[in-house]
């Protein structure tokens, strides 16, 4: 999920920044790096399954933003986003908003990211209708003989159909161990407002929340200022190297958090270590094991990713519209999630917990009949 999508907005936005090789593996070497060693310590503190990743829509914002300024700026930018995430963890400023959210409109915002990738499944048999519906198939199979390891039997049976119908090109890329290029930042007020701002808006909006949300979603208590403050942190000591920022992932860890993860959710907290653990193999041997990821065609992720998510988001269905009070703002939240938009560079989850809230307001407490 993570180097095989998200991988390619990052190097699409350093190809819009005009990095060279170096610094563009730099950049994939800080995030991977941070992603890892972040996620697998703090899983194994908190014995919860804590996944962080780099910002997919933050990558997407540079993608039009980063060629207007030189990259020492840029890494300015980034060093000023990190301290003020950092601030905005350690404080609880952000663990206390996030706490006043009705469990109704988190669970309906988890659904609506997940909708996307169920939907997915169906979206990719246009392309690739063997590779899909015997992927499928083989899942529901699995599911049925071995419900564990369905996700894995799909993807072997995926792996093999996509070899015999539209081609497996994995291409292994140089190796070696990936060397990381220190940057000095450098600061102006354009790179602040124009690239430090909305970086930090979609970091805690788009990334954070929604990642505490899948958390709370499957009943994990975690410490908000532990886990942002530590993302804060690895953030501002990687930004020298490239790297926008590490925070809270949400896709991922709903992967990691589910019930297909381990049946005791006491357990699942080895998912997030194993996954923590990988992000630094790829993270020091990228060139190597990126093109292998990127090589996967899309259907086969699409499929891949849809299964592995199904579980969660029938939880994330049933606990969203159960409440028969909230279930309006539910729903609002669901589909404006669900629907992908973005605006002002911040992702669909923020504004589905807005709209949620705002129907919340509205609706949450009505009249009692005279």
């Amino acid at each position: 999920m993570s180097f095989s999508g998200p991988l390619v907005v990052v190097l699409a936005a350093a190809a819009a920044g005009k990095l060279d090789a170096p610094h563009t593996a730099s950049w994939i070497w800080a995030v991977a790096i941070g992603s890892g060693v972040t996620g697998f310590a703090l899983s194994w503190w908190t014995r919860t399954p804590v996944v962080t990743a780099w910002s997919t829509p933050g990558a997407a914002l540079l993608i039009t933003a980063l060629g207007h300024y030189p990259y020492q700026q840029a890494v300015g930018a980034y060093l000023v986003s990190a301290l003020a995430v950092t601030l905005f963890g350690v404080t609880g400023w952000f663990g206390r908003l996030i706490a006043a959210v009705p469990e109704g409109i988190v669970h309906a915002m988890l659904a609506g990211i997940l909708f996307s990738f169920g939907a997915g499944i169906f979206g990719a048999v246009h392309g690739a209708p063997a590779l899909v519906i015997g992927s499928f198939a083989a899942f529901l199979l699995a599911k049925r003989l071995a419900p564990r390891y369905a996700v894995v039997v799909a993807l072997a049976a995926g792996g093999l159909l996509a070899a015999l119908t539209v081609g497996l090109p994995l291409h292994p890329g140089a190796g070696g161990p990936t060397v990381p290029v220190l940057t000095a930042p450098a600061f102006s007020w354009s790179a602040l407002v124009g690239l430090a701002l909305p970086l930090t808006i979609v970091a805690l909006a788009s990334q954070n929340a929604p990642g505490l949300g899948v958390l709370r979603a499957f009943g994990y208590r975690a410490d908000d200022r532990l886990l942002i403050g530590t993302t804060g942190a690895a953030s501002v000591l990687l930004a020298p190297f490239g790297s926008p920022g590490v925070n809270l992932a949400a896709i991922t860890a709903a992967i990691c958090s589910g019930p297909e993860a381990h049946p005791d959710p006491r357990r699942r907290y080895v998912a997030g270590m194993s996954a923590g653990a990988l992000y630094v193999l790829v993270g020091s041997f990228g060139g190597i094991l990126v093109g292998l990821f990127t090589g996967l065609p899309k259907e086969l992720v699409a499929v891949i990713a849809g299964v592995a998510l199904l579980g969660s988001l029938q939880n994330s269905l049933a606990a969203a519209l159960a409440p028969e009070p909230g279930r309006d703002a539910a729903v609002v939240t669901l589909l404006a999630t669900a629907s992908g938009s973005t605006l002002l560079g911040i992702g669909s989850a923020f504004w589905g917990l807005l709209f949620g809230l705002g129907t919340h307001a509205v609706l949450g407490r009505r009249r009692r009949p005279a």
